[in-house]
């Protein structure tokens, strides 16, 4: 499977709104950079933050999620608390191709600092703006700016269109705003 480098995503971007909004340069100066890199797209966090918390005594089931186990900030700077997790969601919208399929990994600023970004791929024909799930793994309160870059999505073709597209299937996760909980079906 191939990369795609940044003239494809470009285009796609442009041409067929694949990534939206959608920065055509890497921006850094005083911020963790984000927007197009030369084999890859550098997406943003925005300031909705669903912070994982014990305060109600809930259970992590992921077949009968409660949201009783977080607490919700719309705020530029989230704090996650010391070995302990949230979600978040891009600032960017995505509408994957059929014959693309997407991973993310997280950014190394944040990854030397010990916060772990994961994101599950994007399938072929998903869109949506993604779910991002962000641990802390220190001993130490840890810092997640809004509107910077948290993670890079890489573009891989494969050699052809699927036969079943995550649109075909109607998953339970298509066209998603905001931050998506974990759910059934």
């Amino acid at each position: 499977m191939p990369v795609m480098p940044d003239r494809w995503i470009r285009q796609m971007a442009t041409d067929h709104a694949m990534i939206e909004p959608f920065e055509p340069d890497q921006q850094r100066g005083d911020k963790i950079s984000f927007g197009l890199s030369s084999y890859g797209y550098d997406a943003r966090v925005a300031d909705e933050f669903k912070i994982f918390t014990n305060v109600d005594s809930a259970v992590v089931d992921p077949k009968n999620f409660s949201p009783d186990s977080f607490v919700t900030r719309k705020v530029p700077v989230a704090i996650i608390p010391p070995n302990s997790f949230a979600l978040a969601h891009t600032v960017e919208y995505f509408r994957i191709p059929r014959d693309i399929l997407v991973i993310c990994l997280g950014k190394s600023t944040y990854a030397r600092c010990g916060i772990i970004v994961n994101v599950t791929p994007l399938e072929p024909e998903w869109e949506g703006q993604v779910t991002i799930e962000i641990s802390n793994t220190t001993p130490l309160p840890a810092k997640i700016y809004a509107g910077e870059g948290i993670c890079q999505f890489l573009f891989l073709q494969g050699a052809g269109p699927c036969d079943v597209s995550y649109a075909d299937k109607a998953g339970k996760y298509m066209k998603q705003r905001g931050v998506s909980l974990p759910r059934m079906g």
